[in-house]
């Protein structure tokens, strides 16, 4: 047998061998390619949602400036009630949020805490009313009251939009073929935080006028 047939015959083996990880890598890549957008579509959505988020708690503060003049009109005796809400109010908007914060656990941390003491406090201001009637019955409180009843549907809307936007994002980083695009074009991209405070924790409680 001659150098080139022996030659022939040894390398054919390993191109076989070679040939069936080299076929398997070309189909990953390319069922990979179907979605390669993915990660950036869903961090946008992601981001979008979060935005609404935190356009609905401004909302709610700016609501409760106003909601506290009311208040303290009629129930000057309740100081510290008052107190409470003005100073979760100024914690509240006193904390950096960029985009930054869903990326961030201790941040992110930070600033549900933040909104989950306010809602307490703005609860118990909203209580209040139950011991003053004529604060029940004055129309600038009941329209403020119900704007903000309005705004922390809202709110429960989209921290519900926020989690599940998330869930999808997270998912995708985590699952092929999301994970193999993570790892090599999208290595920037981190995992997102979610709301870990139950909603009825975070939600005011509601007052019914008789």
């Amino acid at each position: 047998m001659s150098a080139v047939a022996r030659s022939l015959a040894v390398s054919r083996p390993l191109w076989r061998r070679l040939l069936a990880p080299l076929v398997l890598a070309g189909l990953a890549l390319g069922l990979a390619g179907c979605g390669v957008n993915n990660i950036p579509t869903n961090e946008e959505k992601a981001k979008a949602a979060w935005s609404d988020v935190l356009n609905q708690y401004q909302r709610r503060a700016e609501l409760i400036p106003n909601l506290v003049e009311t208040v303290k009109g009629y129930a000057q005796h309740e100081s510290e009630v008052l107190t409470q809400v003005t100073e979760a109010r100024a914690k509240a908007t006193s904390i950096k949020v960029d985009a930054s914060t869903i990326t961030d656990p201790a941040q992110f941390q930070q600033f549900q805490q933040a909104q989950s003491q306010l809602s307490g406090a703005l609860g118990r201001l909203i209580a209040v009313s139950e011991a003053y009637p004529d604060l029940k019955a004055n129309q600038n409180f009941l329209a403020l009251q119900a704007q903000i009843e309005g705004t922390e549907n809202r709110i429960a809307v989209a921290r519900r939009d926020y989690i599940e936007a998330v869930r999808v994002y997270n998912t995708e980083l985590r699952t092929f073929p999301g994970v193999l695009w993570a790892s090599t074009l999208y290595r920037a991209n981190k995992p997102m935080e979610t709301f870990t405070i139950a909603e009825e924790q975070m939600k005011a409680p509601q007052v019914k006028f008789n």
